[in-house]
Formats: C-alpha cells, sequence, structure tokens
C-alpha cells in the first residue's frame, strides 16, 4: 500500500515538474522575441483583433502557474489551472485547423519546432497527464476531512474544460466580428494565396495593363498609344499589334487603351472621345459619341462607360454614366463622391468596374473610403479600408486666379493601385498596420483583399519588388493576378485559399 502511495506521488511530482518546465520555456521563449509573438498573434485568424492583450496576459499565466508548483497545499490548483491553460490550447489548434480561415505560422515557444497537428497531439498528451495527476494527488486519497472526494473532483475538471473551451470560443467569435466589422488595423496574412509564376522584362516605361482576355494579357502605352504589346498568360508568346488610327485628326493628349474582347476601345477625356474597334483586325468600328469632357473612363459594356468628369462649381469631380443609345446620353450622379475639403485632390480616387458582379467602384486615395453603385450609379453600399484615416489631411491652394489648384501642404497616400474581379476588391495600400513587419513593407506592395458583397476586409498578402519598386498597373482574372512593377510583367498564381473567395 505504501509503494502504491509513493508511486502516485513520483508521478505527480514527475507531471508537476514537467508542466513548470513547459510553462517557464515557453513564457521565457516568448518573453525573448515578445514583438514576433505579438505580431503572431495578431495575425492569427482567431485572435487577431485582442493580440495586444493577449499576448502579455498568456505569458503572465504561464509563469503563474509555473510558481504555483511551489506550494504544495496549492499544487492541485496549479494542475487545474494547466489542465485549462492546455484545454484552450488545445480547442484553439482545433478551431485553426478545422474552421480557421487560414493556418497561420507558428506563435513562438515549442510551437516554432513542431506542426500543428503534432502540437495538437502534444497538447492533448499533456491533458491527459494533467488528468491523470489531478486524480492521483496523494491529497485526495487519504480520505480524510479535507479531502474532495473523486466525484467532484470530476465536476470540477469538467467544469474548467467547458470555461476554457467557451473562453476561446468567445474569444474566437468577438474578434472575427471586430475584424470583420470593426478592424482595428490588423492585417491578416495566409500562408501563401499567391505564388509566383512568371517575369518578363518589357525594357520601356509608361505600360499599363489594359486588359486580360482567356488566352492573352495586353498592353499599352501612354508614350505610343497605337501599339499594343500582348503575351500569353505563361509570358512566353510575344506580340505587337498595331491599332490603324490616325493621331492628327484629333487633338488627342491623353489616349488610353482598354481591351474587353472581342473589342478594344479607345479614350481621351481631353478631346473627348470613345472608340470601339476589333481586336481580330485593331481596326476602329464605332465612335460612341456624345461622351462629355472626363477625368476617368471605365467602359462597362458595348455602349455604356461610368466617367468622372469635373462640375462646374470649383471643377470639383463628378461620376456620371454614359450610354451611347440613350437620350440623354449622359446621367450625371453628384451625390456619390462626398467632399471633405476641396473636391477635387480629397475625392480622387480610382475608377473600377466588375463586369461579372456588375458593380461601379470607386477607392479614394487619401482616405479609408471606397463605395459601390449599380450599373445605372445608384449607390449600393460603402465601406472602408482597414487603415483608420477617415478624412483628408491635406491644404489646397489656387492658382492663376482660380483656374488651377493644387495641393499646398504634406499628405498621406492612403491607397493606391486597385483591381476588381467578381466580387473581390484588392487594394494596393500605402499604409503599415499593427503588427507589421517593417523589412516587409520596404521589400513589397501590400495588397489587401476586400468582399464587395458585404464590404468586408478578407486578408493580405505581399507582390514582392523586381527589378523596381513601383507598381503600375494590377489586374486580376481567373487564376492569375498580373503586376506591372517598373518595367517587369509579373504573373502570380492565384491558390486555394484566394479562389475559395473568388466563388
Amino acid at each position: 500500500m505504501k509503494l502504491q502511495i509513493d508511486y502516485k506521488k513520483a508521478f505527480t511530482e514527475l507531471v508537476s515538474l514537467l508542466f513548470i518546465l513547459l510553462f517557464l520555456y515557453a513564457a521565457v521563449s516568448k518573453l525573448l522575441d515578445f514583438e514576433n509573438f505579438q505580431v503572431q498573434l495578431g495575425q492569427s485568424p482567431l485572435l487577431s483583433a485582442h493580440a495586444s492583450f493577449i499576448a502579455p496576459l498568456v505569458i503572465t499565466i504561464e509563469i503563474f502557474n509555473a510558481l504555483l508548483y511551489s506550494v504544495p497545499k496549492l499544487k492541485t490548483v496549479a494542475l487545474m489551472v494547466s489542465l485549462g491553460l492546455m484545454t484552450m490550447f488545445t480547442i484553439y489548434i482545433y478551431i485553426i485547423l478545422n474552421f480557421g480561415s487560414f493556418i497561420p505560422c507558428s506563435c513562438g515557444g515549442i510551437l516554432e519546432k513542431m506542426g500543428w497537428k503534432a502540437h495538437f497531439i502534444f497538447n492533448i498528451l499533456f491533458m491527459v497527464l494533467a488528468l491523470a495527476a489531478i486524480f492521483l494527488n496523494e491529497k485526495f486519497n487519504k480520505g480524510n476531512e479535507k479531502g474532495v472526494s473523486k466525484g467532484k473532483l470530476a465536476l470540477i475538471s469538467i467544469f474548467v474544460m467547458t470555461f476554457s473551451t467557451s473562453v476561446v470560443y468567445i474569444l474566437f467569435y468577438t474578434s472575427e466580428t471586430i475584424m470583420h466589422k470593426n478592424n482595428p488595423f490588423i492585417r491578416r496574412y495566409p500562408q501563401h494565396p499567391v505564388e509566383f509564376s512568371a517575369l518578363v522584362d518589357i525594357k520601356y516605361p509608361s505600360h499599363y495593363i489594359a486588359g486580360i482576355s482567356d488566352t492573352r494579357i495586353y498592353i499599352g502605352n501612354y508614350q505610343y498609344p497605337t501599339y499594343i504589346l500582348s503575351f500569353d498568360h505563361n509570358l512566353k508568346k510575344r506580340k505587337i499589334e498595331k491599332i490603324e488610327l490616325d493621331l492628327k485628326s484629333r487633338p488627342f493628349k491623353t489616349i488610353t487603351v482598354n481591351v474587353q474582347a472581342p473589342f478594344f476601345y479607345i479614350s481621351d477625356g481631353t478631346v473627348p472621345i470613345l472608340l470601339r474597334g476589333d481586336i481580330k483586325n485593331w481596326k476602329i468600328s464605332k465612335e460612341l459619341k456624345g461622351v462629355p469632357y472626363f477625368t476617368k473612363a471605365v467602359i462597362m459594356d458595348s455602349l455604356s462607360a461610368v466617367i468622372r468628369s469635373n462640375n462646374s462649381k470649383k471643377a470639383a469631380n463628378v461620376i456620371a454614366i454614359f450610354k451611347s443609345d440613350s437620350i440623354p446620353k449622359i446621367d450625371y450622379k453628384r451625390e456619390l463622391l462626398q467632399s471633405q475639403n476641396d473636391g477635387i485632390f480629397d475625392t480622387d480616387g480610382t475608377l473600377l468596374y466588375s463586369r461579372e458582379s456588375r458593380f461601379i467602384i470607386y477607392i479614394f486615395f487619401y482616405r479609408n473610403e471606397f463605395f459601390t453603385a449599380d450599373k445605372t450609379g445608384n449607390l449600393l453600399f460603402k465601406g472602408n479600408t482597414i487603415d483608420t484615416i477617415s478624412h483628408v489631411n491635406f491644404k489646397v491652394s489656387s492658382l492663376n486666379n482660380g483656374k488651377s489648384y493644387a495641393i499646398s501642404s504634406p499628405y498621406i497616400s492612403v491607397n493606391a493601385k486597385a483591381a476588381v474581379y467578381k466580387k473581390l476588391l484588392f487594394v494596393h495600400s500605402k499604409v503599415k498596420g499593427r503588427y507589421e513587419n517593417e523589412k516587409l513593407w520596404k521589400r513589397s506592395f501590400i495588397i489587401d483583399v476586400y468582399d464587395l458583397k458585404n464590404m468586408t476586409y478578407q486578408m493580405s498578402f505581399p507582390i514582392y519588388h523586381t527589378s523596381g519598386n513601383q507598381l503600375n498597373s494590377l489586374m486580376i482574372r481567373d487564376n492569375k493576378l498580373f503586376a506591372l512593377i517598373g518595367t517587369d510583367l509579373v504573373v502570380y498564381h492565384v491558390n486555394d485559399i484566394l479562389r475559395k473567395k473568388m466563388k
């Protein structure tokens, strides 16, 4: 009988020692690289919104639990706390593996040496050890008045595990709500949503992506607007096309070519003009007459476009719908661009159209705002990018007796290039978020992804610099992402985690 008691005591002491070593090692390793630990928690699909207080709290509890074992009378309490912690860690990994939107990188400590599944099994093993030590602890086998019956002990253990599971679920649920509805400027970086596929050096500047068909990508050039360079999607088969256009026939200044197979479109808001042709012969076949002067134009279909023009009041920007087959041909939507300052620079931004979803999208350059409208220009939804810059922060001065305007103070550019595919919006952000690596920002362009159906942030990923560090164009089609970086045309393969969002 005495040998059995000694065996139980030895087992309990051994388990206690293992937990002391485990939690001290985990806490110290996190403390030594606390910034990285907090960053990784911030990118977790479960705890992103709570990383600022969970990171120090976990370390504190781990150290406190290790110290509890030094008090013999509190050993069972220490084992219960260990059981609760290991339950939390186990449920956390279970949700990550089965319900998380992506599997993040490791979070420091022992986890860095194991895979997620291996650590899940490791945690379960330590939960079993904690339960066994709790029930074999000699204090509860003496039968004295101070002891606790095994029935009550079982109920307490069940309560601890249930409570721990509930805490993780509540943190997960509240974090998801905050991240999707009221993001505290914490980005999520899944593992490899896009992967580098191919690159070709176009060698000359002033290029832009004019469009993508099922088989080819078309590259325009502002300096030589009638020449179109095209590649297959693997960037191997190259062609040069010549548009038949008499550049002297009109006072062209800023010609832009847009390819939407089987047509191509030529636009110049300074003339103003919209022309349509066939990519089979690259000849102009129709002029969409009646278009007003414009600063931006995006083709919606063969007969209509959404444009941005300037109204008569201080040349403020205004969105309009142009339909060449209707009377009147132009329908101004003055309520869409809400001014915060001057109406020109404060409403400057990127105009897009999703042919698949039939959404008009406008993303502001200098504030964290975008909106969607239907094909007729009626506002659908307003949304915000995840940064916190909600108002423009610059001054505008008038020049030449009010004939022109210029920004006359330092300013922050929030959103740069953008692209849309189906219901997803891709935005090149210029603002660094919380818990983000400085080296990553210096070496890449950060692309934030938003769901236009429910106006929520989804994820982020980097597009790394090549020989250039300027992102000139961005476009997505099916399972390919194309980027024009300096003079390099780069294609990325879109992986399953992002393709699922597209569908």
